[in-house]
């Protein structure tokens, strides 16, 4: 499934903004772990026949709900671990991300995220570090940026990090990179044990190969002590994307199966 090949978006954009210098490390992990997670409706999208996490911290920036922009939250930068699923729609798979956990800096970002798509967001301090040019989307591709991402979690700074290597490319058709970024459907569990579904839109993007990538976080308190074994391991892969403009649009409810 690719961005052109989608199905036309139902219902309005929700939120417009710019992700920008994506670091994505991503995970192998027993399918097992995950199936608590699955939201009603979907299944495990597999890479391979194998199951991945991904470790992933970027910019949001620009951000507009419903066309307004948000002032003081315009700019921030978010960490989240998610995972991959897909469900068949009209003989088609929809391919999409669900979140154990997102992170942001700002209590009013994860509490409209919350009450909109009760997506699992926790407000802690973060920063980063990230080369303005990539900030910008103005990235010189035969530069290899490096970009890091910390965060505070019951008193202790966690962090990733990952440096590029070699030139800019696009996205190979059929690679294990194109698998992790071109999911372009969020899933999200109700309480009610419903699904919100919701329609993500961009560009491919185009990355950087990594030559080195760091994870230092105290993962049980945070993402669960199933988890820790599997992102205590080198990551299978990593690379960093440069961003695009991004539409999210409003979600939808499911129909019980």
């Amino acid at each position: 499934m690719t961005a052109d090949s989608l199905p036309p978006p139902v219902g309005g954009v929700f939120l417009r903004a710019r992700w920008q210098a994506l670091a994505m490390l991503n995970y192998r992990v027993d399918p097992e772990i995950l199936q608590p997670h699955v939201p009603a409706g979907t299944e495990l999208d597999l890479w391979q026949g194998e199951a991945f996490v991904s470790m992933v911290g970027f910019l949001f920036l620009d951000t507009r709900v419903l066309g307004i922009p948000i002032p003081l939250h315009r700019h921030f930068p978010e960490v989240n671990l998610r995972f991959y699923v897909r469900r068949k729609s009209a003989g088609q798979w929809l391919r999409g991300v669900t979140f154990i956990r997102e992170l942001v800096p700002r209590w009013a970002i994860a509490t409209v995220a919350k009450l909109a798509y009760n997506e699992p967001y926790s407000a802690v301090p973060i920063e980063y570090e990230v080369p303005e040019s990539l900030v910008e989307g103005t990235t010189d591709p035969r530069l290899s940026p490096s970009v890091a991402y910390r965060w505070k979690f019951g008193g202790r700074w966690n962090s990733l990090s990952a440096q590029a290597s070699g030139n800019r490319q696009p996205l190979t058709n059929g690679s294990a990179e194109q698998f992790i970024a071109e999911h372009y459907f969020g899933y999200c569990a109700q309480r009610d044990g419903r699904t919100v579904e919701y329609r993500v839109e961009h560009p491919s993007w185009n990355a950087w190969q990594v030559s080195e990538a760091n994870f230092d976080c105290d993962v049980a308190p945070l993402y669960g002590e199933k988890f820790a074994p599997y992102l205590r391991e080198k990551p299978a892969s990593a690379f960093i994307a440069d961003g695009s403009p991004v539409a999210v649009y409003k979600p939808r409810m499911l129909k019980r199966s």
